[in-house]
C-alpha cells in the first residue's frame, strides 16, 4: 500500500472516530447534563485553594493516580461516591465492582452527572469523562465491564469522596 493511501485511510478513520454516531470500538455514550444542573466555574487559583495538589493534578490537569493507591478501590460500604471538586453525586455504591485494575470501578453512573470526550493523550484514543458540574476529570470509560451495562467507569480515587449511607 502506498504511504499516501495509508495515511489518508488512517486520517479518515481518526476523523470518523470524532463523529458521535460512529462507535469505532468506543463506548457509545449519550451524556447530557442533568436539567437545571448549574456549572461551577472557578479560577485555577481558586481550585488550588479548594483541592490538594494531588487532586488538582487529577481534576484540573487530567492526571492519573497510581493504580492500587486509593483506599476507595477497597471501599465496599454502602453509600455515595461524590466529586471531590464540587460534591456532585456521581456513583452509588450498588454499582461499584472490583475490576482488578487498581482504580475504583463502576458499571453505571448517575444520569446527567457526567460528560465525556475523546482523549488522545496516549496516542490511542480513549473515552474520558468529567463531572458535569465542575468539569473535573474523573477517569475513563471502557466497554469491558460487567452486565447489565457492559461498561467500566474507571475512576481516580482522589477525584472522589465517599459518603457512607
Amino acid at each position: 500500500m502506498k504511504r499516501r493511501l495509508f495515511l489518508g485511510l488512517l486520517g479518515t478513520a481518526g476523523a470518523a472516530g470524532l463523529v458521535p454516531s460512529v462507535g469505532w470500538g468506543f463506548p457509545r455514550l449519550s451524556l447530557e447534563p442533568a436539567p437545571g444542573l448549574e456549572r461551577l466555574e472557578l479560577s485555577r487559583d481558586e481550585w488550588r485553594e479548594r483541592l490538594t495538589p494531588e487532586q488538582f493534578e487529577i481534576l484540573r490537569d487530567h492526571g492519573t493516580e497510581p493504580p492500587f493507591s486509593s483506599p476507595l478501590d477497597k471501599e465496599w460500604g454502602e453509600g455515595e461516591y461524590r466529586c471531590a471538586g464540587c460534591d456532585l453525586l456521581l456513583f452509588e455504591s450498588a454499582t461499584k465492582y472490583d475490576s482488578g485494575t487498581g482504580w475504583p470501578s463502576f458499571f453505571e453512573h448517575v444520569e446527567g452527572h457526567l460528560l465525556s470526550q475523546l482523549d488522545f493523550s496516549l496516542v490511542w484514543p480513549r473515552r474520558e469523562y468529567h463531572c458535569a458540574r465542575c468539569g473535573g476529570h474523573q477517569g475513563h470509560v471502557f466497554s469491558d465491564g460487567p452486565e447489565p451495562t457492559g461498561l467500566r467507569w474507571c475512576n481516580n480515587g482522589l477525584a472522589l469522596k465517599f459518603m457512607p449511607a
